[in-house]
């Protein structure tokens, strides 16, 4: 069951999503010195509107509209004439949002215009587009995600674990079993359904012209009528203990993900305290954070080791998290990058000891200073393009963060910070007692083995390490795990993402 605390913040955020659904005005950031012209529309639907047993359905629709026909168009004759103007559209679909995303020089506006608003006005719903989107996105689930990305196929098990029986529990791309279930219709109803006039914002940026807000907030009217339908944030189980998810991927070396949900969403009084101290802990392919120099650096046993408050999609291609992926309900989580299945457990009980030391001892002063100097600076290429400043403006609607929205506020809010603050949010909020630990792997059962024997995991090294981090190892190495063997379950890889069910020993309620 969710706690009071859970229940209100869900509640809360019901009553926030439906009032800012009632809220059709635009989003606007004018640029006047940036030559070009950055256009978004967002739909208050995403991957939890999912019917049960077509999950899916959302990111289908979303690609027929972004890699699709118009009935103005061919798919490749919208291609071509985009191709001389250097621009495109996409579509991006999230658990929450879909955010239809545009940018071309002011010089092409017109031609672009009419291009763009046909992809989410005049979809054709041609049956070969239809295939093509479906099987790339087949290929995706079956071929890449389970066999190509490991970090991010530990990343899926995890939310698929933390979330199992929710609408968040799938990825956004859907299951094997639910894309094929889903028909072209299906795709014309969801589009009838959720892509209605009173479920979308427009979003303009840029120097645009005179007038083009008004023409482009008036192509909504043209969309099939229907009211916003704003969901509940998921209400996760409670996780009991600590539990585990192997996914057995023959061959494959360890990928590790960690992590339990968090009750703290952009904009409320403890984000800033703790997006601060998680920055310190694991931030983003930043080799000057803890976990990174603890694992990495000093021990050498892989690429990288980071940590997350909110959700970080695309982690493995890219420095910075995209915008238009905002989640009622988030994570906490750390990212162990892959390395050798001998060394997997040394490495979790490395991270768990870590986060627990931070919890437990929280940070100094000079911490938290290097810390405070270092996102004052690092937090001014979160949003280096104009398109990007207008994904954070939509966000900053859909958290209800109040203007001058997100970017200029943790600014200030940083300046205003104290360690104290810190250190209380951190004991406030993250806890290990309760975890849900995912990690891929070619050896489950030797892993299924070390984990819950708890017996001491000594590492060793091809060549010789001072003797203050061999002594070290001895703590990380004996570190308790504290892992029943009930709590563990093994999932063969091709198995992920076969359903929507969750596995198991997640399911336990």
């Amino acid at each position: 069951m969710p706690s009071p605390r859970r229940a209100a913040l869900t509640t809360a955020l019901t009553l926030l999503m439906t009032t800012t659904a009632a809220t059709a005005d635009p989003v606007l950031l004018a640029v006047p010195e940036d030559p070009t012209v950055a256009f978004k529309v967002w739909f208050k639907t995403g991957s939890q509107d999912d019917p049960p047993g077509k999950e899916g359905l959302a990111y289908l629709t979303g690609q027929m509209l972004s890699e699709g026909s118009t009935t103005a168009n061919s798919y490749e004759e919208v291609l071509r004439k985009l191709y001389p103007m250097a621009a495109g559209y996409s579509v991006r679909v999230d658990r929450e949002m879909t955010t239809v995303s545009g940018r071309t020089h002011r010089d092409n506006l017109e031609p672009y215009f009419a291009l763009l608003t046909d992809a989410y006005l005049k979809p054709a719903w041609k049956a070969e587009d239809f295939e093509r989107v479906k099987s790339s996105t087949l290929n995706f689930l079956e071929k890449t995600l389970r066999y190509a990305q490991d970090e991010e196929l530990g990343k899926a098990a995890l939310y698929g674990a933390v979330f199992a029986g929710t609408r968040y529990a799938h990825p956004p791309q859907g299951t094997v079993a639910g894309l094929k279930a889903i028909t072209l219709d299906d795709v014309k109803r969801f589009y009838a359904e959720h892509y209605t006039r009173g479920n979308a914002v427009v979003a303009l940026g840029g120097s645009y012209p005179q007038g083009l807000v008004e023409r482009f907030e008036g192509t909504l009217a043209k969309l099939p009528e229907g009211s916003a339908k704003p969901a509940a944030a998921p209400a996760p189980r409670a996780i009991e203990g600590r539990q585990v998810v192997l996914v057995q991927k023959p061959g494959g070396d360890a990928s590790i993900s960690f992590g339990f949900p968090l009750d703290v969403t952009r904009g409320e009084p403890d984000y800033t305290p703790l997006f601060l101290a998680n920055s310190w802990l694991g931030e983003h392919r930043n080799s000057s954070s803890h976990l990174y120099q603890v694992i990495r650096e000093t021990r050498g046993l892989n690429y990288g080791d980071y940590s997350y408050v909110e959700a970080f999609v695309e982690g493995g291609q890219r420095q910075q998290p995209p915008p238009n992926t905002p989640r009622s309900r988030q994570l906490f989580e750390v990212w162990i990058r892959t390395l050798p299945n001998n060394q997997a457990v040394f490495a979790l009980r490395a991270a768990l000891r870590e986060v627990q030391n931070l919890i437990e001892g929280g940070m100094t002063q000079e911490e938290f200073e290097l810390t405070r100097g270092f996102l004052k600076k690092y937090s001014l290429h979160y949003a280096e393009t104009t398109q990007d400043r207008l994904g954070y403006a939509i966000d900053d609607r859909f958290y209800g963060v109040p203007a001058p929205g997100h970017l200029a506020l943790f600014q200030t809010k940083l300046d205003q910070l104290t360690r104290e603050q810190v250190n209380a949010a951190l004991k406030k909020h993250l806890q290990l007692g309760n975890l849900q630990i995912a990690i891929v792997t070619g050896d489950a059962e030797g892993l299924k083995k070390a984990l819950v024997s708890g017996a001491p995991t000594p590492i060793t090294y091809p060549s010789e390490k001072p003797a203050e981090v061999v002594e070290e190892d001895k703590s990380i190495a004996s570190y308790p795990l504290g892992i029943a063997e009930g709590a563990v379950v093994i999932v063969p890889v091709d198995q992920m993402f076969e359903t929507g069910a969750a596995p198991a020993a997640a399911a336990k309620p």
